[in-house]
C-alpha cells in the first residue's frame, strides 16, 4: 500500500512529462514477494490517446520514478516498475452511464403509460355516465 500511495505522490507531483494525463490515477500495485518486480496499474480518465500517451510518458520516465520511489520507500531492493493501463473506472463509468440511460427510459415509460391510463379512465367515466343519462 506505500508502495501505491508513493508511485501516485510522485506520479502526480514529480514527474513533469507533458504527455502524463493530469487525470492519472494508481489504481492497484502487485509486488512480487521477493520485491524483484512491482506491476502498477494505471487508470486514466480521458480518450484512448490521453492514456496511450500517459502510458508512453511512465515508460520513459520509469527509471526517474524508480529512484524516486527507492529514496521514498525502504525496501531491501528496488523492485523494476512496469506500468499496466487499467480501464475499470472507465468502464465503470461507462456502466453507470448505460444504467442512467435504462432508467430514464423506464421513467419515461412510465409516465406514458400513466397519463394513458388516466385518459383511459376519463373515457371510462365519460362512457359509464353517457349510459347513466340514456338509462
Amino acid at each position: 500500500m506505500e508502495v501505491q500511495r508513493e508511485l501516485s505522490e510522485i506520479i502526480r507531483r514529480e514527474v513533469k512529462d507533458p504527455r502524463i494525463h493530469p487525470m492519472t490515477t494508481v489504481v492497484a500495485v502487485e509486488v512480487t514477494p521477493d520485491l524483484k518486480y512491482c506491476k502498477a496499474y494505471i487508470s486514466v480518465l480521458g480518450d484512448k490517446e490521453a492514456a496511450n500517451d500517459t502510458l508512453a510518458g511512465l515508460k520513459s520516465g520509469v527509471g526517474y520514478i524508480r529512484r524516486e520511489l527507492a529514496r521514498r520507500v525502504n525496501l531491501r531492493n528496488t523492485p523494476e516498475l512496469t506500468f499496466v493501463l487499467d480501464q475499470s473506472i472507465e468502464y465503470g463509468v461507462h456502466m453507470s452511464r448505460l444504467i442512467d440511460e435504462v432508467t430514464k427510459d423506464l421513467k419515461d415509460e412510465e409516465k406514458t403509460a400513466e397519463s394513458m391510463n388516466e385518459e383511459a379512465g376519463e373515457e371510462t367515466q365519460e362512457d359509464e355516465e353517457t349510459t347513466k343519462a340514456e338509462s
